[in-house]
């Protein structure tokens, strides 16, 4: 009898426990955020710097999925209002000093900025740089999952003024040690 009840007790906490755990892990596929709808200022758009467009890293991943378009302008980050992401938890967008990203090992290996937590996953956002980073440094921004270390979506850069695969990377593996820690936290 009392090895009976003992089963069903450990047995309720621990499919307790599951069951808390899948929740929380399937959450924002269940109810996801609203779509974001930020808009520029006419003074945020006056100079970009460079435009880029999201894709599907791994097409045989139908999970970790990103597409729409995204520009870089003096001081922000702007996804665009097709800007669309497969839902999943604890998302950031980064800077990546690397391009051409195709997989979470590239990402990992370098010395990126992030700009916060991704606040939606479809419509207009908008992340700040912090002060100090060299954007032609950084050809790629990325849509990263930081709970799993997952790459999400990249999108490779095309500057302003210069041809795709010129964006002056020196040394993609070294950066200004103190700029991943002023990374900006996301309101809301």
């Amino acid at each position: 009898m009392w090895n009976w009840l003992k089963g069903l007790f450990f047995g309720g906490i621990l499919g307790g426990a599951i069951g808390f755990l899948i929740g929380i892990f399937s959450f924002p596929y269940f109810f996801p955020p609203p779509p974001a709808s930020e808009t520029l200022t006419e003074a945020e758009t006056a100079n970009p710097v460079a435009t880029g467009e999201f894709i599907h890293a791994n097409p045989s991943d139908p999970v970790h999925y990103g597409k729409g378009r995204v520009s870089v302008y003096p001081g922000l980050v702007f996804l665009g209002e097709d800007f669309e992401v497969g839902p999943g938890p604890d998302y950031h967008v980064y800077l990546v000093p690397k391009a051409d990203i195709r997989a979470s090992s590239d990402v990992t290996d370098t010395m990126y900025v992030d700009l916060g937590r991704l606040r939606a996953f479809k419509g207009n956002q908008k992340y700040p740089i912090p002060a100090g980073v060299d954007l032609k440094d950084y050809p790629s921004v990325v849509i990263w999952c930081q709970q799993f270390s997952v790459l999400i979506s990249p999108a490779d850069l095309s500057f302003e003024g210069q041809a795709r695969g010129s964006q002056g990377v020196k040394d993609q593996g070294v950066k200004d040690q103190g700029v991943e820690d002023q990374g900006v936290e996301s309101q809301g």
